[in-house]
């Protein structure tokens, strides 16, 4: 297995000489200042590659293995294969792509948000901090902030009591942070940065989408980008839902293990696979990630791992360390090197560890929310430990 690590580009707080120093050895890129539909250049695409792969002399050297991602423009989402102007875009980014000899692209299909928390820096009982997803501030946010229409319905009338007291206890500044959070989209996110009417706007240009249609869409866009992908080597994967459930009654179609098996059985070309995400897929209770993990290994080309923990009724939860939470990553592990042992080179999988906990001296510095150095570096750590102790030596 090949040790990734995600570099948000020149102007991350986290330098391409630190990355040497975690002992990771694949990049895990984008280029996020190309704005969302827009087309990339093969020229674009060789400067990051060159950046990343000029190794100055008495250093290791590094390779750009993953892109992550190439987002999907909403358009795609709400249209599915009449949006021919976007996919096309998308095809010719994936070229420019697979034209530098990048082999594997990240990308996933959540309509409106991307991956989703209430709080960045959620203090845990080390001292650390922990970003967290809390169902109550979230319902608070969207009956009360957002004023979503339907939202009344979504919620029990014990949620809507308990949403009400923690609105009723935010300040001005606490209302800010939680809106900024939940529609300014978080590093690495595939959709835009929302004022509050345009997020409203957004979520009525969903109305009559439902799952089955979502999902028809995402087959549809598939089917079209997937013959590019595979006749020039590159692999797809497919993130999780995060969190793996509906949010502001979208549909999500990345969830379940059953989610995954539709999109395979539906274009079951190998070009088309997964980002075996563990924190991500944790979330849900009914998920059982080494079982996924042996069910679709040979779709899976790339994988975050790390952990979450669930709160209280299971629909809160927080970033947990990496071997803590409710995901045993030996066993994951464990899946994951006997697929491995199967392939050779450049089929290997690619993992990361993700989501580290902010601590020591990054709780002083800047960081990109989510991506801290000092908590993935431990997470590396501790996951190459378990590689180790499984007999397989990452690289």
């Amino acid at each position: 297995m090949r040790q990734g690590w995600r570099w948000f580009g020149p102007e991350a707080p986290v330098t391409l000489d630190e990355v040497r120093q975690t002992g990771a050895t694949n990049i895990v890129s984008s280029l996020h200042q190309v704005p969302i539909g827009h087309a990339w250049t093969q020229a674009e695409v060789e400067e990051r590659r060159t950046m990343i792969e000029t190794t100055p002399q008495g250093r290791s050297p590094l390779t750009w293995s993953v892109v992550e991602s190439i987002p999907i423009p909403d358009a795609v989402k709400r249209k599915g294969g009449q949006a021919r102007a976007e996919i096309e875009a998308w095809i010719a980014s994936l070229e420019a792509v697979a034209a530098c000899g990048i082999p594997i692209i990240c990308y996933n299909f959540m309509p409106v948000v991307d991956w989703t928390r209430t709080d960045l820096d959620h203090e845990i009982e080390t001292g650390a901090t922990a970003m967290r997803f809390d169902h109550e501030k979230f319902a608070a946010f969207d009956l009360f902030v957002l004023q979503r229409d339907g939202a009344a319905q979504a919620y029990s009338p014990e949620d809507t009591a308990r949403a009400q007291i923690v609105f009723d206890a935010m300040s001005d500044d606490d209302i800010a942070d939680i809106t900024r959070n939940i529609t300014s989209a978080l590093p690495g996110s595939t959709t835009e940065p929302l004022t509050i009417p345009e997020f409203r706007d957004k979520l009525a240009a969903y109305s009559g989408i439902d799952a089955a249609k979502l999902r028809q869409h995402l087959i549809e866009f598939l089917q079209a980008v997937t013959p590019a992908a595979e006749a020039r080597g590159v692999k797809l994967t497919l993130h999780p839902d995060d969190p793996p459930r509906s949010l502001f009654g979208l549909p999500r179609i990345a969830s379940t293990a059953e989610d995954y098996a539709a999109l395979f059985d539906a274009v079951p070309s190998q070009a088309n696979g997964m980002c075996y995400c563990t924190g991500s897929l944790g979330v849900r209770a009914d998920n059982d990630l080494p079982a996924i993990a042996r069910r679709f290994a040979s779709r899976i080309h790339f994988a975050h791992l790390r952990a979450t923990k669930r709160e209280g009724d299971g629909r809160s939860f927080h970033e947990s360390a990496h071997l803590e939470g409710d995901v045993d990553m030996v066993a994951v592990l464990r899946e994951l090197v006997a697929e491995d042992s199967r392939r050779k080179g450049d089929e290997t999988i690619v993992f990361r560890s993700d989501h580290g906990h902010r601590m020591l001296d990054d709780l002083t510095k800047k960081v990109t929310p989510g991506y801290p150095a000092i908590g993935r570096l431990r997470g590396l750590a501790e996951l190459r430990g378990i590689l180790h102790a499984l007999g397989s030596v990452p690289n």
